[in-house]
């Protein structure tokens, strides 16, 4: 007979959920708020939270290091709990169940076959996988939370892109708002063929991954492969494909669907205890779907961003002028496919693109050899493009080009089909190259002589040290100095006056934006035009390249080196005041259409002059030795006459009057105008400025961006090219 002690025990351990943690549950006990289920060894729990401030209860997921740190919630599309009596349980018919102190049923696992009902329990895997098991020998799993994921993909988790069996498509979908895990406006989905992870915004698509081509997904920039990338393209035996994660690395790793729709990756740092970020799917415009329209290409190097592929032209040239370039682009002149009794013995050709982010809606052929996708798509009168990639093989496109992007590295190379007569351009690219190398080299000739003869006139420079320790409204504040070479009196600016000048730091006075942060056009009251650099608080850079850039202008004076006027250093404020010069900076006229008809010849000898002129001094004839590590067109502003000043100082680096040469582990500058063994191993020296020097007047003379120059038959590269003449 059971005594009465008995009977407590039993009906205390039934209900052990009101009080404590356990590892699981089955069909006679049951969760009360705000008791959780964990287990010693896992490190997820599940429970009732509140997101923020807010009084609303749930039932999710989170790390046990990280209670903020939700992975999954159960009724986040039903009714929220409006109390602490919520009750987490196995119903009599088998389903999970969220039930509130009504003991009405506000979410249920909607199993829609069960068994084992009395004998079925639920279990916390690690992982974060909820799972409901029967309790036969088996212990089959009848439902499990990985397959109805909330906004969080977590390594394990498995997410068919579209089950044989079922129909059924699964992906993450976004919270409403960082403090409301209610259905947001995003959502995730795989594609079949060709898989590509797409983020969906209600039902217009908002970012694609580009093809899975077994290693990694081609349309982001610098993935990871398999092996390292957390995550990999299955399938099974039935046909199903999957999107899984990798076990458990040694530091917790999530992707996130956040509410403003971007994917991000996520690693929790154990030393310092804080969530750090190496990877999110949208960086800037350009990773948005189709921001450029069809036929248009986004690079988020350029300004504009936005460019219409070579042989197209903007569809409407006035949006495009407003940066609203969703309308895209149109063909220049038809195809020769295209014409009805084409007599010509002309046919069409193709544009080699490099490192590309390849369009949308690509078909895909059994694996040919790369030669043979060429003369598939010219016999194909509907193939407008065509790529190679050696592990998805041959994709073709036939209606329009959508969302492709130029990127610096990675990628694939994609040929773009154009009329003939968009190809016939060799002799005159030619004769630009030639006149390059011509002009190249008597510009080398003439600054070596130079050189020469100056260093036999000149004798051994020393640098003094000094530093500042106080701001008496004349001299720099700024504790130690970084380098051993004196800084002289500097005006120094207070910010009313430059927040006067530029009325407030309004939009209509930026000039443009760097890595310092933005640049603004000011007047002074006495009528004098300033440009005025405010260090952003969001910059890659800091004090250290803040001072270098004051520490270096400050010390050399030549009329191809811009002029600093003063600084400020009020608080949080860090800005340099420059003097203002009205034809901005050499890139624009280079490359903007509007601009680039400016420039004749002899405007682009004379610039290629002065900007050899600045690096020898910079190299030779200043006080001190500098090497700048960031030639390139947009740091070399033009005044009024176009006398070129180069700008920009802040990665430069003083050598010694005996040193050659110098090594960094932070490689700065611009891929593209940086010498290789800079670029590679760190190794940086006056060569590494001429050679972005050699680069720079490769651009004036042709035309051509480095990063986006094609050729069909020799090279994708503008020096490759310039080499093999």
């Amino acid at each position: 007979m059971i005594t009465s002690l008995q009977y407590l025990l039993v009906l205390h351990f039934s209900y052990l959920g009101l009080c404590l943690s356990i590892c699981n549950i089955n069909s006679t006990q049951y969760l009360k708020d705000p008791a959780t289920l964990w287990c010693p060894d896992n490190m997820f729990k599940l429970g009732f939270f509140s997101p923020g401030n807010t009084t609303n209860r749930y039932v999710a997921i989170w790390y046990n290091f990280s209670e903020t740190t939700v992975v999954w919630v159960a009724n986040r599309d039903k009714v929220p709990l409006k109390d602490s009596f919520g009750v987490f349980k196995i119903s009599e018919d088998g389903n999970l169940v969220v039930m509130n102190g009504m003991k009405d049923v506000i979410w249920t696992s909607n199993i829609s076959s069960t068994s084992h009902v009395v004998t079925s329990s639920v279990a916390q895997l690690r992982g974060g996988n909820l799972v409901l098991l029967d309790n036969s020998k088996n212990r089959n799993i009848i439902w499990q939370s990985y397959q109805h994921p909330s906004d969080t993909f977590l390594p394990k988790m498995k997410i068919p892109i579209n089950s044989v069996t079922t129909g059924e498509k699964t992906g993450l979908r976004s919270w409403k708002s960082p403090l409301d895990p209610s259905f947001g406006d995003f959502s995730t989905s795989i594609t079949a063929i060709l898989p590509q992870l797409l983020i969906w915004k209600g039902k217009n698509l908002y970012w694609r991954s580009g093809q899975w081509n077994g290693q990694v997904f081609i349309g982001i920039k610098g993935m990871h492969r398999v092996h390292t990338g957390g995550y990999n393209v299955v399938d099974d035996e039935e046909g199903t494909v999957y999107l899984t994660g990798f076990v458990e690395r040694k530091k917790p790793t999530r992707f996130v669907l956040d509410s403003s729709g971007n994917l991000v990756q996520s690693y929790w740092d154990g030393i310092e205890r804080i969530w750090k970020f190496p990877w999110s799917a949208i960086e800037n415009d350009c990773d948005v779907y189709g921001t450029c329209g069809p036929f248009g290409s986004c690079n988020s190097l350029y300004s504009p961003i936005c460019s219409c592929l070579r042989g197209f032209e903007p569809k409407n040239i006035d949006e495009w002028e407003k940066e609203n370039w969703t309308s895209g682009c149109v063909r220049r002149k038809s195809l020769q496919c295209d014409q009805e009794n084409n007599k010509t013995s002309t046919r069409d050709g193709f544009l080699k693109m490099g490192y590309m982010k390849v369009p949308d809606f690509a078909e895909w052929l059994p694996p040919k050899l790369e030669d043979e996708c060429r003369s598939q798509c010219l016999s194909n009168c509907s193939c407008l493009a065509y790529a190679f990639d050696t592990g998805i093989g041959y994709m073709s496109w036939s209606g329009y080009l959508i969302d492709i992007q130029q990127f610096q590295a990675s990628g694939t190379t994609l040929h773009i089909r154009v009329a003939h007569s968009e190809l016939d351009h060799h002799g005159e690219i030619r004769l630009i190259a030639t006149l390059v190398i011509v002009s190249s080299f008597v510009v080398c000739v003439g600054v070596y002589l130079i050189w020469f003869w100056m260093s036999r006139q000149r004798g051994k420079i020393w640098f003094h040290f000094k530093r500042n320790n106080h701001l008496d409204g004349k001299k720099i504040c700024l504790g130690e100095i970084i380098s051993n070479v004196g800084l002289d009196e500097l005006p120094i600016f207070k910010f009313e006056v430059l927040a006067m000048s530029t009325n407030q730091f309004h939009d209509n006075n930026k000039l443009g934006q760097g890595g310092f942060g933005p640049v603004y056009k000011g007047v002074l009251a006495d009528g004098v035009e300033i440009a005025v650099k405010r260090l952003s608080t969001v910059s890659g850079q800091g004090m250290e390249e803040f001072m270098n850039e004051v520490l270096l202008i400050s010390r050399v004076q030549h009329r191809n080196l811009v002029r600093l006027l003063g600084c400020c250093i009020e608080k949080e404020e860090k800005m340099l005041i420059y003097e203002y010069l009205p034809n901005k900076s050499l890139d624009v006229f280079l490359f903007d259409q509007t601009h680039k008809g400016m420039l004749d010849l002899s405007k682009r000898l004379h610039i290629i002059e002065g900007i050899g002129r600045g690096l020898l001094y910079l190299h030779r004839d200043s006080r001190i030795k500098i090497i700048h590590r960031d030639l390139k067109p947009s740091n070399i502003l033009l005044d009024n006459d176009f006398n070129p000043k180069i700008s920009d100082f802040g990665m430069a680096r003083i050598f010694k009057c005996n040193q050659d040469q110098a090594e960094t582990r932070k490689v700065a500058g611009t891929y593209g105008y940086m010498a290789p063994e800079y670029a590679i191993k760190g190794m940086f020296s006056e060569k590494s400025d001429v050679f972005s020097f050699g680069v720079v007047l490769l651009e004036i003379m042709s035309g051509q961006k480095v990063a986006s120059f094609w050729n069909e038959e020799i090279s994708l590269s503008l020096l490759g090219y310039a080499w093999e003449l």
